[in-house]
């Protein structure tokens, strides 16, 4: 079902302010809740127990919507060092990337107006929960720097909460291909061993035939990081996501956290959708073209009843510098999924080659030795 857009505009960095004290309020991961910094008062979240996902019609929003859509004004400013672009809190006068740990030069900051995000999943796992799922991810690193492992412990205060943005698609896709089906046979062949014995083998053959047809498949929910802060296979291994757990985006959620604007725009998203998509419809092809071996020779996808929606998933960040290199880490925020880019200690690693090459010579020796 397409949504039917309006023209608004929200600021999402409104300060939430609590119905007690009239103190800052903090999203509290797992719970209906906002806690207040100051007198300790939950303030609960309102929403709706069940809400009906819309998908939003992808070809109608780029022919005929471009300039209906539901709008959002925020406030960002880039990485020099990275390129990143993070959203800004109000009345921020000093930060850090939380990308790479640059300090930010906040008068640079812009204002931009993007597609509003219309669902999110808000924080599941806090900053504690995730401190741990970070230390025990590090611990188990072969050949990692002691420092990395010191770094992990004492990462609870750096660990930044950050909404990244996803794209989302649907599609139905109609796939024509041409191939060819290997069915395999065996034929005896006679040989000569390493003693001048004849004896015979069976070796196995390939009869090629032409194969072609037409196959279906159907996408849901084809995510695509929309973000260009972090590298996208560790942002892709986060996965999988409780899309079913979605909720409506509420300013409420991103209050205490750093919320990132799309990099990728709706049309690249789909761009990147599409090579996702082939993956799934090469498999299916192969299965179609049977045999017992395949060969593609083409395949012309054609994709129908496109839809997609903005959304925000939840992620605890850290950055590590070491040899003058930044190491990202990642952790899903509802899974405790972590993933990241990991420094080696090369004197770690000379150290066990020079142990390796110590019990070989060793063996060899007292190998000699005996003879």
């Amino acid at each position: 079902m397409a949504n039917e857009f309006s023209e608004k505009t929200a600021d999402t960095n409104n300060t939430i302010k609590c119905k007690n004290c009239g103190g800052n309020l903090k999203y509290l991961p797992g719970t209906p809740y906002l806690n207040c910094e100051y007198c300790g008062t939950k303030n609960e979240i309102a929403t709706s127990e069940k809400i009906e996902i819309i998908e939003n019609d992808y070809e109608s929003f780029l022919n005929e919507k471009a300039h209906a859509e539901d709008k959002q004004e925020i406030s960002t400013v880039k990485c020099d060092n990275c390129g990143a672009s993070t959203t800004l809190q109000p009345n921020v006068t000093s930060c850090t990337c939380p990308y790479c740990d640059t300090p930010l030069v906040i008068k640079n900051a812009s204002t931009s107006t993007i597609i509003a995000p219309s669902y999110l999943l808000p924080f599941k796992i806090d900053r504690k929960k995730a401190t741990t799922e970070f230390v025990s991810w590090a611990d188990g690193l072969w050949f990692a720097p002691n420092k990395l492992k010191q770094y992990a412990e004492q990462s609870a205060e750096k660990l930044n909460g950050m909404y990244m943005p996803y794209w989302t698609y649907d599609s139905n896709t109609i796939t024509n291909y041409t191939g060819m089906r290997g069915i395999y046979y065996y034929v005896t062949e006679t040989y000569t061993d390493s003693e001048g014995k004849t004896q015979t083998r069976q070796v196995q053959r390939t009869n090629w035939f032409p194969a072609s047809g037409t196959i279906q498949n159907e996408f849901d929910d084809v995510l695509v990081v929309s973000s260009k802060s972090l590298p996208e296979n560790l942002a892709n291994e986060l996965e999988p996501w409780d899309l079913p757990e979605l909720v409506a985006y509420i300013d409420d959620y991103l209050s205490g956290f750093i919320t990132e604007s799309y990099q990728v725009d709706l049309k690249s998203g789909f761009d990147k959708a599409k090579i996702k998509m082939q993956n799934v419809i090469k498999k299916t092809v192969i299965n179609d073209i049977g045999g017992d071996v395949q060969q593609i020779t083409s395949m012309d996808s054609e994709y129908n009843d496109i839809t997609f929606k903005h959304i925000l998933l939840p992620v605890w960040l850290s950055s590590y510098r070491y040899n003058d290199k930044v190491y990202r880490f990642l952790i899903n925020a509802r899974t405790g999924e972590v993933q990241g880019e990991r420094p080696y200690s090369a004197v770690k690693i000379a150290i066990l080659v020079v142990v390796v090459l110590t019990v070989i010579g060793t063996i060899l020796y007292f190998a000699s030795k005996q003879n």
